[in-house]
């Protein structure tokens, strides 16, 4: 897995992936190679969020999930983290009514009810606001860890083996899929992740056992639809063969 930028491009229609994933990576990075804050790479990221999120829409991708804010990142200064908070507010006041003309469908992971209760009730009226729609599904990944959704469908079995009757043999796979918070969404056949560093950072850990990795040198505010389109045509370019031949 390289993290050359991807620069080839192939003639015809290439498969294109139902769910693609990104996380979002260099913002940071980004506005000190502009001699800015910090805040300055957040707010460009949003100016990505938003292109990415059309250039999605545009080439048919049935569902896009964005990696906004880890479990993890409460670790950042306190500063940081409320910024972030207030650029979420924005983001969902300003964007919110284009979803809904969009026929985009908005989900959101994670325990993001952590956050204030402002915040929550803007992401519970946005969810609300676009349930009906019918279109392309974008999925905001809020205070979410891919360990502790995994934890929590473990646990949620574990009470249903006590209270519920369920043997153990009739825990399998589907089984715990069906508990995790993506369960609504397409299978993931593309996971990205910007900035050149190469690791899953805690994001979509089930999901991603059989999707595509792909790693650019690109930092997020930097990513645009051509850059997407890049990465689909080089997911239509690998041979997905899930374990066989």
């Amino acid at each position: 897995m390289s993290s050359a930028p991807i620069l080839e491009t192939t003639a015809g229609d290439p498969e294109r992936p139902r769910h693609v994933a990104i996380i979002m990576d260099g913002n940071g990075r980004w506005a000190k190679r502009h001699h800015q804050p910090r805040l300055f790479g957040h707010k460009a990221g949003v100016e990505a969020v938003r292109r990415v999120s059309r250039a999605a829409r545009e080439l048919g991708i049935e569902a896009l999930t964005l990696y906004a804010f880890s479990s993890e990142n409460w670790r950042r200064p306190e500063q940081e983290v409320r910024d972030l908070m207030g650029l979420l507010r924005h983001f969902i006041r300003s964007d919110l009514a284009e979803l809904v003309r969009e026929n985009v469908r908005l989900r959101v992971i994670g325990d993001y009810r952590r956050f204030s209760a402002d915040v929550a009730d803007l992401v519970d009226d946005a969810v609300a606001r676009t349930a009906g729609n019918t279109g392309s599904l974008l999925a905001i990944a809020l205070n979410y860890g891919s360990r502790a959704e995994i934890a929590n469908a473990a646990r949620e079995l574990a009470r249903r083996v006590r209270d519920d009757g369920l043997q153990p043999e009739q825990i399998d796979a589907p089984a715990i899929e069906a508990l995790l918070e993506t369960r609504d969404l397409p299978p993931l056949d593309l996971l990205i992740r910007t900035s050149g560093e190469q690791r899953l950072s805690n994001f979509l850990l089930w999901q991603a056992a059989y999707a595509e990795l792909l790693f650019v040198d690109t930092l997020w505010p930097d990513f645009d639809a051509a850059t997407l389109r890049e990465a689909i045509a080089a997911f239509g370019r690998r041979q997905r063969r899930f374990g066989g031949l």
